[in-house]
């Protein structure tokens, strides 16, 4: 309902056609993906966002997506990035090392790093060509692209040899030799994995802060990263559209980050604890957000729908499997693998009928769980779930085309 919104939201979004029913209504219903996609760009368009799309203050874009469909966005140029550079330099476990000038080496999706190169290439005027170089990978003053590879299980040798060098000299620049970490915490785990494999593990200088902001983390992955590394390790959650929403400090707790922005949490289904974001934001003044369901899920402290409270984020809604009577979330098959297998770190859960499934997995050393430790791991998917697992050890699980990983297999319906 509009007199649950700020004022001054309702006030930004007079003009927008995509709103003009609610607003005359006086009743925002939940805004969905489909919605917005309708009449794309048309019920977007005002006289201000066309002269901005002319001026270049606005331009288009794709929501990055994991394993699902992409959505086209407008924004300003650097939206994501300018809230990361905002969120860093304002944390108070970590705003030194923006203040120190520490340089930001990202070592995250392929994707990125492409795209890095592609806008490099373009700002002189020519195509990409080749491997890039490191110049060629560089964001801007601050920030230096790092992978060069889908899959960071296949790295070689020269691959991690060629990342640490770069990341030496990049760290070596600073007047202090310090660096901030930012990664997809799989990423980094792969890279930590592989030092340790060939010897390397001393050529890894130690980051004066870690983020990890682009995917969820597992919390075996987390412990592996935090046993590692001596510094804050930080996760950030947000999205293309939104920018980021909320930080978690040194301690995994999360707190609003919700400048220009509310927070609804419903839940996934009558009498949940599990809750759908709802997010209304008028923080990209392009392209206005009001009740719009984010796709994510999260679960609090309490049980409440108090969004101030949220303990976990919990993956995406369209991921949902039901699995006998329960609503099983990337989130929480997650956590009971984190409490009865910590040595796992990759997996993905493939349903084989009813009541029945197989999960697939890597661990950080490489050999298969004892007996005890998998026969412990399926009695407590049985016990939460009515469902028989059989663990099963893989050499390797193979990333998304996205250089995400999904922890649901293709095969595996959805709720």
């Amino acid at each position: 309902m509009t007199n649950q919104l700020p004022a001054e939201m309702i006030e930004r979004v007079r003009g927008v056609p995509l709103y003009r029913d609610a607003l005359a209504s006086g009743d925002f219903p939940i805004l969905e993906k489909d919605v917005i996609a309708s009449g794309f760009p048309d019920n977007w368009m005002t006289p201000e966002l066309a002269a901005a799309l002319e001026s270049g203050a606005a331009e288009y874009v794709l929501s990055t997506g994991t394993n699902h469909a992409r959505m086209q966005l407008i924004r300003p140029p650097y939206f994501l990035l300018k809230s990361y550079y905002r969120l860093w330099s304002e944390h108070p476990d970590i705003a030194h090392t923006w203040a120190d000038g520490c340089p930001r080496v990202s070592l995250t999706t392929v994707l990125a790093t492409e795209h890095v190169a592609r806008v490099r290439a373009k700002a002189r005027g020519e195509e990409p060509a080749g491997r890039p170089s490191l110049a060629d990978r560089r964001l801007d003053d601050r920030t230096v692209y790092l992978n060069q590879r889908l899959d960071p299980a296949e790295w070689t040798r020269e691959d991690v040899s060629g990342m640490l060098d770069e990341i030496e000299e990049t760290r070596s620049a600073h007047p202090d030799g310090r660096y901030h970490l930012d990664c997809s915490s799989y990423h980094l785990a792969h890279l930590v994995r592989k030092t340790r494999h060939w010897d390397l593990a001393d050529r890894l200088p130690r980051p004066d802060s870690i983020i990890h902001a682009y995917e969820y983390t597992p919390d075996n992955v987390s412990r592996f990263l935090r046993e590692h590394f001596d510094c804050p390790i930080i996760d950030l959650f947000g999205s293309t559209e939104l920018g980021y929403l909320y930080y978690s400090d040194k301690d995994r707790r999360y707190h609003p980050y919700l400048d220009q922005m509310k927070v609804e949490l419903i839940p996934v289904e009558p009498g949940s604890t599990l809750f759908s974001l709802i997010v209304s934001s008028v923080r990209n003044p392009h392209m206005p957000l009001i009740r719009y369901r984010s796709g994510d899920c999260a679960r609090t402290v309490d049980g409440s729908p108090d969004p101030g409270r949220i303990a976990r984020f919990c993956g995406r809604e369209k991921e949902l499997i039901r699995v006998g009577s329960t609503l099983l979330c990337h989130g929480d098959l997650d956590r009971w693998i984190g409490e009865r297998a910590p040595s796992v770190f990759l997996y993905r859960l493939r349903m084989t009928g009813a009541g029945t499934g197989e999960l697939e997995y890597t661990t950080f050393d490489g050999a298969p769980l004892e007996r005890s430790t998998a026969d412990s791991l399926t009695a407590a998917l049985a016990e939460n779930l009515e469902l028989t697992v059989e663990p099963a050890h893989r050499d390797h699980i193979p990333i998304g085309k996205s250089g995400k990983y999904a922890w649901l297999h293709p095969e595996s319906g959805r709720a």
